[in-house]
C-alpha cells in the first residue's frame, strides 16, 4: 500500500478533498500534528508522498528570526532532505513556504491579508498543471508569500500576491492557496480563524456566500488538478521503483 504523510498545524486545516482522493487511489494516510507529534519520526524512505499543510503561523516571521517554532525547524529539515532525494512533496500555504525555504528561497510578508475566494492569473503554457482552474475562484487565506526557488516554475499569481504556486521539476508542488479545502468544513475555518477575520474586517457571511457560489465547481476543478499531479508523481515513482538505474539524488 502506498503511504501519504500529512503534517497538520491546526486540526481543521486537513487534507480535505485531497484526502478523499488519496484514499480512493489506495494510499494509507498518516497525520502528524505539529507541536504534539514527533516530526523527526517521519521516515522519508517509507513515505511515498509528504504533504505539509497550512496553518496560522507566519512563516515570514519565523524564518526572519522574529518568532521561534521548533516544529517549523523540523519541517524545514525534513523538507530539505526529501527534496534533495527527489521524493514527491506537496506544500499548502505555510507548507509551501517551508518548501520554498528548503529550496533556498525567501518567505516575505505581504503586509495585508488575502482572504476569500478570488481567481488566479495563470502562467502561460499548455502544460500548466493548474490549467483546470482558469476563471475559477480559489480560496485564499494568507498574509505571507514565498519567493520562487531557483529551478522552479511560477504557475499562478494574483494582484495581491504575485507568487501563488510553483512546481519544482516533476515531484514537488507548492500552493499558497487552499485547493484542498472541503467546502463542507468551511464553518470550522470561520470558527478557528474568527480573530483573524475580525482583524481583517472580513464578515464570515461573505466567505459563506462565496463558498456557496463557487464551492461546487471549484471542488470539481481541484480534483482535476490533484489527479493530474498524482498521475505525474506516481508515474515517476513507478519508473524509479522498477528501474535498476534509477538513483534518487
Amino acid at each position: 500500500m502506498k503511504k501519504a504523510v500529512a503534517i497538520r498545524h491546526v486540526h481543521f486545516e486537513n487534507l480535505g478533498i485531497l484526502g478523499n482522493l488519496l484514499s480512493l487511489r489506495g494510499y494509507q494516510i498518516d497525520y502528524y500534528d505539529a507541536g504534539r507529534d514527533n516530526l523527526q519520526a517521519i521516515d522519508n524512505e517509507t513515505t511515498d508522498l509528504l504533504v505539509i499543510l497550512g496553518g496560522p503561523v507566519s512563516g515570514a516571521s519565523h524564518f526572519a528570526g522574529q518568532h521561534d517554532h521548533d516544529f517549523l525547524n523540523h519541517e524545514l529539515t525534513l523538507a530539505s532532505q526529501r527534496l534533495q532525494q527527489r521524493r514527491p512533496t506537496l506544500g499548502v500555504c505555510l507548507g509551501a513556504q517551508v518548501m520554498a525555504k528548503a529550496l533556498g528561497a525567501e518567505v516575505v510578508s505581504l503586509g495585508i491579508k488575502e482572504i476569500g475566494y478570488a481567481p488566479l492569473s495563470l502562467a502561460s503554457g499548455e502544460d500548466n498543471l493548474l490549467a483546470p482552474l482558469a476563471d475559477t475562484p480559489v480560496l485564499h487565506w494568507h498574509g505571507d508569500m514565498f519567493m520562487i526557488p531557483e529551478g522552479a516554475q511560477c504557475l499562478a499569481s494574483t494582484a495581491a500576491c504575485r507568487h501563488q504556486a510553483f512546481s519544482y521539476q516533476d515531484f514537488a508542488l507548492g500552493l499558497q492557496f487552499h485547493l484542498e479545502a472541503d467546502r463542507h468544513d468551511l464553518e470550522r475555518w470561520l470558527i478557528g480563524h474568527a480573530c483573524e477575520l475580525d482583524l481583517a474586517g472580513i464578515a464570515p457571511q461573505h466567505i459563506r456566500d462565496q463558498a456557496t457560489q463557487y464551492g461546487v465547481e471549484l471542488e470539481r476543478r481541484a480534483q482535476q488538478v490533484f489527479t493530474r499531479w498524482l498521475d505525474i508523481i506516481e508515474k515517476g515513482n513507478n519508473a524509479c521503483n522498477t528501474s535498476p538505474n534509477c538513483v534518487r539524488r
